[in-house]
């Protein structure tokens, strides 16, 4: 077992800054190269590091592809990092269609992302101190080696995104001390804990093994600064202690979301919430539709929850939004329970029970698939009243609203491309037909016309409620893929081009 070094990862990988109300985000472009490495050499990032006395600032740092290369990262170099970094999120038309970005997310109508920013400087502050951490920050080699192609705002929520849900529950608890067994096969039951390497480079991930990362030859100049590769003898390793960061401005129409809701509801207030808060899966209060006195390893009281006893959905919709985001899975269906269970889930048997004939196994087993979500957002909280208060009409004051949705992850296609593409944007999640997630489905047919605009909730009496006509409530506004890299690779990258 490698030992965690925390001096050398950026502390967003094990800290949210949840304390730290305020925060902005610089999309940068390299102005000036030599000044942007000068800057990057001394920068003051913040580690990830337990201290008894919190930090009242904090300073993170990702690179994108294009930007190491406009940093002089050799070619070479930068070839060895995964393609679909290399490519970016929206330069493949192929991988927008699997993210969902078509129609008004498609990366044609983003605000930023094309070309993709060089750089992302993630600023956070306690409240009344940022602009003044900011302004520590941008000295005169910032002011020289970047220009800021823009600012993404975040507002203080008190974490409720702008539909007035509680959000940020549902975050994975990573295993630093492994104590967590990762054997294929072996966990039964879903649990909260995820092995260190899914979301930093480096460590063993959840199929035992390390993910590929860039390893640098000894005799490349500098290549002392980085740590020694644990798994290739002689190398040294760019991609220690980083992880690769997604960043995706995600603009919510929230009057838009309460007046369809409503309108669905036949304007009754309380069908109204039980619609909303089945399309979510929890209430606005954060609790879970569903209650579940089993003890899930690395949960907290609001989140020890599985699906297992909820198979049909008659309690949590399957199609609702945290089921997609997380849908629960452990390594076996539902009920496998004993020896004999166990060996036929293993080699693949599908069970045939209450007619469903593998129904239960549908979807992938979750902790191979998992985030560590750290976005914020951005805008005001608009009270369910004015959204349904005719005299501000369609568009109100025009305020945007909406997620700067950051994740972390290892591998960016089995991670975050998967959890996009076969759980929120499938049209097929889970056995369901016609209908993507209800929050941040483009509701775009799909190839031959089939409509994807609908929700379904199944009902005890066994008629399914179906609501219809779904618009689209978030788009995509922009969108890039970067490397959040480990301290010490930092120092590296600010090496190159000499």
């Amino acid at each position: 077992m490698a030992k965690i070094d925390f001096s050398d990862i950026q502390g967003l990988v094990r800290f949210g800054y949840g304390r730290l109300k305020a925060a902005a985000f610089l999309l940068l472009e390299v102005a000036d190269p030599a000044a942007a490495r000068t800057w990057l050499a001394a920068a003051p990032v913040t580690t990830a590091e337990y201290l008894e006395t919190p930090p009242r600032t904090a300073l993170q740092v990702a690179i994108s592809a294009s930007g190491l290369r406009a940093l002089g990262v050799e070619p070479e170099i930068v070839a060895m990092f995964p393609q679909p970094f290399l490519a970016g999120m929206a330069g493949e038309a192929s991988r927008s269609r699997r993210l969902g970005d078509i129609g008004p997310n498609d990366p044609a109508n983003w605000q930023w992302g094309r070309p993709e920013p060089h750089l992302l400087v993630l600023l956070y502050a306690e409240e009344g101190g940022l602009e003044a951490f900011a302004a520590e920050v941008a000295g005169a080699d910032f002011e020289r080696g970047f220009k800021v192609v823009r600012r993404l705002p975040t507002s203080t929520l008190r974490g409720r995104e702008p539909f007035g849900f509680i959000d940020g529950i549902s975050e994975p608890k990573i295993d630093w001390d492994e104590s967590f067994t990762t054997d294929l096969h072996s966990r039964l039951d879903y649990a909260n804990l995820l092995a260190p390497g899914e979301v930093v480079l480096g460590y063993a991930n959840e199929y035992q093994e390390v993910t590929p990362r860039p390893l640098v030859d000894p005799d490349v100049p500098g290549a002392d600064l980085l740590p020694e590769a644990r798994d290739a003898a002689g190398r040294h390793d760019l991609g220690m202690n980083g992880s690769f960061l997604v960043l995706r401005q995600l603009q919510q129409d929230v009057r838009g979301f309460w007046r369809f809701v409503d309108a669905a509801a036949g304007h009754d207030p309380e069908k109204r919430e039980a619609l909303a808060t089945a399309m979510v899966g929890r209430r606005r209060d954060g609790r879970p539709l569903i209650r579940d006195e089993r003890r899930i390893p690395g949960g907290r009281a609001d989140n020890n929850f599985t699906y297992d006893d909820d198979v049909d959905g008659l309690v949590c919709p399957v199609g609702a939004h945290i089921r997609r985001a997380n849908p629960r899975t452990g390594d076996h269906p539902p009920g496998v329970r004993g020896f004999w269970a166990w060996l036929f889930s293993t080699l693949g048997f599908r069970r045939r029970e209450d007619g469903l004939e593998g129904r239960h196994d549908l979807v992938a087993s979750t902790r191979f698939h998992r985030l560590v979500r750290r976005g914020r957002e951005y805008g005001s909280i608009l009270p369910v009243e004015e959204a349904l208060d005719p005299a501000l009409g369609a568009g109100g004051a025009g305020e945007e609203r909406g997620l700067h949705f950051i994740c972390l992850c290892a591998n960016l296609v089995r991670q975050f491309e998967f959890v996009q593409n076969a759980w929120i944007a499938s049209a097929r999640f889970d056995g369901l037909r016609g209908e993507t997630d209800p929050l941040l489905g483009n509701r775009e047919p799909l190839a031959g016309g089939t409509r994807t605009d609908g929700f379904s909730r199944p009902q005890v009496s066994g008629v399914t409620e179906r609501a219809r006509g779904l618009p689209a409530f978030v788009t995509v506004e922009g969108g890039a893929y970067f490397f959040l890299p480990g301290i010490r690779a930092l120092r590296f990258i600010a090496s190159r081009g000499g």
